[in-house]
């Protein structure tokens, strides 16, 4: 049996390890150059035998997890406080968008102080000390899952998160206000629209100026019979937002005889037979721009919808949903038309009456 002893035969009991070398891992045989040296043996922090310490380090956990709050909140308050179009020069970046430095910013510093906050909690505060624990079948038995859950309740224990309330709660706080800069992210997908698609620039009071020669209009310049184009007052074609704008307010005006109008409120909103109605059809926003004198009929080039200028603008052929509509017009005291208020209804393709 000596034979199959192998290459142990000759080991002494004094060559054995002895049970503080096994707790610290020393499981080699001594005088090999290659043993394992184990663990080195355990030093307690400052943390572990000062009380005071220990509340310094739970103070800077605290601080951390607070900045990171602050930083989430100055996030989402620089979609209020920084255009979009806001570009400002930093060294040495250049010229950058404000907007994009604020949010990389606080976002940066919400996210790396939740980080420094858990691994100096973890370093200075949780339990240190090393426990070696033999490896087991991956089917845990009974026993095994008891000593998992005792071993979760001694963590959760040594990690004071129970009797930390100030680190706990300010932890709280900085991870439940970090997913809020995703949903301000929403944002980014354009702005909302709220009401601003019922309403155009006309307003009680606003002049309306002819659009090929950037003068006010007065009923004599509008014969019986034309079609003239018209915008608001004050609006540019240089300004920024012109395009958007006209897109909504513009004008067309037709002189009739009264005695044509079929329509009341038609008749009541016009002036000595001039009438005016958005320039922009009900299907899907092009401009009418086609007039047939005799029949009163204005055309839409894109789709043949046909509306009835001596009724109301009622469709009377193609894929419109409802008539063009009407803008309440009358004379100031210099003699100039000016429009009594907004169109009464959304402009444009009928999609915007559910909005």
């Amino acid at each position: 049996m000596s034979s199959q002893t192998g290459p142990h035969e000759n080991v002494s009991d004094e060559n054995l390890p002895s049970a503080q070398e096994k707790a610290h891992g020393a499981v080699a045989v001594k005088d090999d150059p290659f043993a394992d040296p184990g663990l080195p043996p355990h030093e307690h922090r400052i943390q572990d035998i000062d009380e005071g310490a220990a509340r310094r380090s739970e103070r800077v956990v605290a601080f951390l997890f607070t900045l990171s709050m602050l930083a989430t909140v100055a996030f989402i308050a620089s979609f209020v406080a920084f255009p979009i179009d806001k570009i400002i020069y930093v060294w040495p970046l250049g010229h950058i968008s404000a907007l994009n430095l604020a949010l990389g910013l606080t976002l940066g510093v919400a996210l790396f102080c939740i980080g420094a906050g858990a691994v100096h909690w973890a370093r200075t505060l949780m339990s240190d000390e090393e426990m070696i624990d033999e490896r087991h079948a991956v089917a845990a038995e009974p026993e095994v899952r008891e000593k998992v859950l005792a071993d979760f309740k001694q963590g959760a224990k040594e990690s004071a998160l129970g009797r930390r309330k100030l680190i706990r709660n300010t932890m709280f706080g900085a991870v439940a206000l970090v997913p809020l800069s995703g949903v301000v992210l929403l944002r980014d997908l354009g702005p909302l629209p709220e009401d601003k698609l019922r309403h155009t620039a006309w307003k009680k009071g606003k002049l309306l100026v002819n659009e090929n020669t950037n003068e006010p209009l007065r009923p004599e310049d509008i014969a019986v019979g034309s079609l003239t184009f018209a915008r608001p007052e004050g609006l540019e074609h240089h300004d920024e937002d012109f395009q958007n704008e006209i897109a909504k307010a513009a004008l067309m005006l037709v002189r009739l005889e009264p005695k044509d109008i079929k329509d009341k409120r038609e008749l009541d909103w016009s002036h000595e037979g001039i009438v005016a109605y958005s320039k922009i059809c009900t299907h899907v926003g092009c401009p009418v721009s086609l007039y047939e004198q005799q029949t009163h009929h204005v055309l839409c080039p894109c789709h043949q919808s046909t509306f009835d200028l001596s009724d109301g603008a009622r469709v009377l052929f193609g894929p419109a949903g409802h008539p063009l509509p009407q803008l309440n017009i009358s004379v100031n005291k210099d003699g100039y038309l000016e429009a009594q208020g907004d169109f009464a209804e959304p402009v444009g393709p009928a999609f915007w009456e559910r909005g």
